[in-house]
């Protein structure tokens, strides 16, 4: 991958992952934190997609690496509502 391509491939994961903390009610951070989520959300949703035996109906290809649009962010607003049962929502 050239540099141009890890770039983009960012730019689109920070858009997954800010689409997926939206869906689930958010989380305190910024675009690094909606990066991790779209990885994190890319992982587990292609698990689901994996067990469930759904196809990727909007996948984007990078270079040689495809990112799963659609499951990214299912599995990282999945990924961000869990976080968010685990720890609780904070008191005011």
């Amino acid at each position: 991958m050239t540099l141009f391509e890890i770039l983009l491939f960012l730019i689109v994961a920070a858009i997954c992952g800010g689409v997926a903390r939206s869906l689930a009610g958010g989380t305190n951070g910024g675009c690094f934190v909606s990066i991790a989520v779209a990885f994190v959300g890319s992982m587990l949703g292609g698990k689901l997609a994996q067990l469930t035996g759904m196809p990727e109906p909007l996948p984007i290809t990078i270079g040689d690496t495809q990112l799963p649009i659609i499951w990214s962010i299912i599995g990282g607003a999945l990924f961000v509502a869990a976080l968010r049962l685990i720890a609780g929502s904070p008191k005011t």
